[in-house]
């Protein structure tokens, strides 16, 4: 079985020697590369594209999910760049996403649309238990320190969200902000394979701090954590895993006939 790095933003390769492939799926088609790693093949999936071309609203994710599924990928680490609307949560921290709260509009969510029976997903655990404790436990080795636990708000994008949302965000528990995790998280649970993700904090959210969001710091937030991040990533992806401490290969439940 293979195992699979999603890299989100600033995030466009694992390094090494990869070999690009095109996988065909009933959604559209979809390029990733593929490292040998220690005896495994690493496949690693750039969510906006090699050259950042794709706006986090017209990401094919079902395409992107199926792809992996396609590849026989069981475990999935992503990374996610993400605004902090939690003052202990700076940015150039990194957090591990335990949770989220799904502010999207317009994404197609599932892979189940009636067709194949009437199924609901249990998201209990959201972000596999197993691969997140996995990175807890194996971090410091990596030269990667997490700030913490968040809860992940996805909004539609491509805008930042407005002073007052973000108001309302943190109200509801929210922690750190993107545009992208959801659907990609609930989909890898419907397909049965293990996703966990880091948030890498790039800016604070609109109204959190007297700062204006700019690009140059959100490089600079990147550039700081994901090759570390990534090192890490791959040290987890080559070491033994199972699904035998998780139920994220039972998380879907079928009612009626």
């Amino acid at each position: 079985m293979r195992r699979a790095i999603i890299g989100g933003t600033g995030v466009y390769g694992v390094g090494g020697s990869t070999v690009s492939r095109d996988v065909s799926t009933p959604l559209g088609e979809v390029r990733v590369d593929i490292l040998t790693l220690g005896g495994y093949e690493i496949v690693f999936l750039p969510r906006h594209g090699k050259k950042h071309d794709v706006p986090p609203h017209l990401i094919n994710y079902r395409a992107n999910m199926m792809a992996l599924k396609q590849l026989e990928v069981s475990y999935i680490y992503a990374t996610c760049a993400v605004g902090s609307c939690n003052t202990e949560y700076r940015p150039g921290d990194v957090v591990i996403l335990t949770d989220f709260l799904d502010f999207t509009k317009s994404r197609a969510h599932t892979f189940h649309d009636g067709s194949d029976g009437v199924k609901h997903t249990d998201m209990s655990d959201p972000y596999c238990t197993n691969l997140r404790t996995l990175l807890a436990e194996q971090a410091g080795n990596h030269n990667v320190s997490f700030k913490g636990n968040a809860v992940y708000v996805c909004t539609e994008g491509p805008r930042f969200e407005t002073a007052a949302e973000i108001k309302m965000y943190r109200a509801l528990g929210g922690d750190v902000v993107g545009m992208t995790n959801v659907p990609e998280v609930n989909l890898a649970k419907e397909l049965g394979m293990c996703y966990a993700a880091a948030g890498i904090v790039t800016n604070w959210c609109t109204g959190v701090k007297e700062e204006a969001i700019a690009m140059h710091d959100i490089t600079a937030a990147m550039e700081k954590n994901k090759q570390d991040l990534t090192s890490l990533f791959l040290s987890v992806l080559t070491g033994p895993l199972d699904q035998n401490h998780c139920s994220c290969a039972h998380a879907v439940m079928e009612l009626g006939n």
